[in-house]
């Protein structure tokens, strides 16, 4: 059994809802930092101001594209080269699906690299957004991914018609190469769920509940 302190240390605590204010931001970080936690994965527009507020206590992380992936790839540069400005650690990039469904593998392979290009030394997750894909293109992604600068291929956005399932993290652990790392997300409601994700191959987990599980099992105690 995994620790839940272990499991926590993996989790991007994430806050991406449209009504976002400074005040769920700023508590996401408050909570990240007592938990442990990866990092806080949020909105663009908070990453300066989120960035000043907890310093080097813990890593930003921002999604880019998010959550339909279909900008052009030049604007997808600049969101990158903003956040890393305004102090982002981590990019979540969502791929052109599109495309994918076009068999533009290169064009993809592209647009991935680019943006790593404006990370730098950042980490640069991609999302594939699982539940929109059929097997073989899952498979492709894996292949794509493994052969790009990226460090994670991610599952999800939490924003479509699924999140990550264990069947796809089993066929990211078998199809990816070359040292990348799989992140899960969407959907993690549980530390068993959490613990069963980490067990098949996940090495970070995107999620809110757990923190938010944590934090009630306290309370009443």
């Amino acid at each position: 059994m995994i620790n839940k302190n272990e499991i926590l240390s993996k989790v991007d605590h994430t806050f991406l809802k449209q009504t976002a204010t400074w005040n769920d931001i700023r508590k996401l970080c408050d909570d990240a930092i007592r938990y442990n936690t990866a990092s806080v994965c949020i909105p663009p527009s908070f990453v300066k101001k989120a960035k000043e507020y907890v310093n080097e206590k813990m890593k930003v992380c921002t999604v880019i594209g998010f959550p339909n992936g279909y900008n052009t790839t030049d604007v997808k540069v600049f969101e990158t080269s903003n956040a890393i400005q305004n102090g982002a650690d981590e990019i979540d990039m969502v791929i052109n699906i599109g495309m994918l469904k076009e068999k533009e593998y290169d064009a993809i392979l592209n647009e991935i690299n680019e943006i790593k290009k404006a990370c730098g030394d950042k980490i640069l997750k991609v999302i594939i957004e699982t539940c929109l894909l059929t097997e073989e293109e899952k498979i492709k992604m894996c292949d794509i991914v493994s052969n790009s600068n990226a460090d994670f291929i991610k599952t999800s956005t939490g924003f479509s018609t699924a999140g990550a399932t264990i069947e796809d993290i089993k066929l990211f652990k078998k199809h990816i190469k070359n040292d990348k790392k799989i992140k899960a997300a969407g959907g993690i409601s549980s530390f068993e769920d959490a613990e069963r994700f980490i067990e098949e191959g996940a090495s970070r987990l995107g999620t809110s509940r757990l923190v938010k599980i944590e934090k009630s099992n306290e309370q009443t105690l």
